[in-house]
């Protein structure tokens, strides 16, 4: 295959044609765990976006408002020396709110999730679990 294929030829390369095409458009092996489909629809991207001399203005304003990295908001539940409270199968459990993290049953914990996990047994959101998402009750 040459680096003038069509898009439309992609549709009846194999595996290996395709990956030859990836190697000519990035300079770098395809990765291993890439369906032949996605390959295709990858290539056939790259393909159009550079006949096309790069993305629309558009598409390049949409992906750079989505990398914009917005603050999580605080939940001023969650300062340090606060104490969370949750009744699970009639025990209560307490979490303590530390600099680095939490603390539950004098064990340290980085996130609430893990902590819930080890209550339940199950996957939880921390927060969820400890009743810290959704809407406030007025």
């Amino acid at each position: 295959m040459t680096k003038t294929s069509d898009v439309a030829d992609l549709a009846a390369m194999d595996r290996s044609d395709l990956v030859t095409i990836w190697r000519q458009l990035f300079d770098q092996p395809a990765p291993t765990m890439l369906s032949q489909p996605f390959l295709r629809r990858f290539i056939a991207f790259e393909m159009q976006s550079r006949n096309r001399r790069g993305l629309s203005r558009q598409v390049k304003a949409t992906l750079d408002k989505g990398s914009e990295k917005k603050p999580r908001p605080a939940c001023p539940a969650l300062k340090p020396g606060g104490r969370l409270l949750r009744e699970w199968n009639g025990v209560t459990h307490v979490v303590d709110v530390t600099e680095s993290g939490f603390v539950w049953n004098g064990r340290p914990y980085r996130s609430l999730s893990a902590i819930a996990r080890e209550i339940t047994g199950t996957h939880w959101s921390g927060p969820r679990f400890f009743g810290l998402t959704g809407k406030v009750a007025k």
